[in-house]
């Protein structure tokens, strides 16, 4: 568990970008969200990846307008735990939902979120 204190843990720096924000998951932001709570924290990333995986199967084979639907859901989603990269991708895919090079991006944001969220729950 102690792992996960030091996950959690950002330094105040308050010259220059935040280092949170070059993570898979911005955990200043989420920190906000939960007001703190580790072990909501942990669930909400948890509950998020499982969500996420969801998506991805359900735009597989999906329509283009099935697929601005959970595109637009799954932004939703991971703009609020902070995960900004996935929130662009799936914005991008949203617009332009028979684009398959951006479908594959919305899926490597995700993977490399779940891998993040992974390392964090060891």
């Amino acid at each position: 568990m102690a792992a996960v204190s030091i996950a959690f843990e950002a330094p105040e720096n308050h010259r220059g970008a935040c280092p949170s924000h070059s993570r898979p998951i911005d955990l200043v932001h989420l920190a906000h969200q939960t007001m703190g709570d580790k072990a909501l924290e942990i669930e909400v990333l948890q509950m998020f990846a499982r969500q996420a995986r969801r998506a991805l199967q359900d735009m597989t084979g999906a329509d283009a307008a099935t697929t601005a639907a959970v595109a637009h859901r799954l932004k939703g989603a991971a703009s609020a735990v902070g995960a900004f990269q996935v929130s662009a991708a799936a914005e991008k895919l949203e617009n332009k939902s028979a684009d398959a090079a951006l479908k594959a991006a919305v899926d490597a944001a995700v993977i490399e979120v779940e891998n993040f969220i992974n390392k964090l729950c060891r």
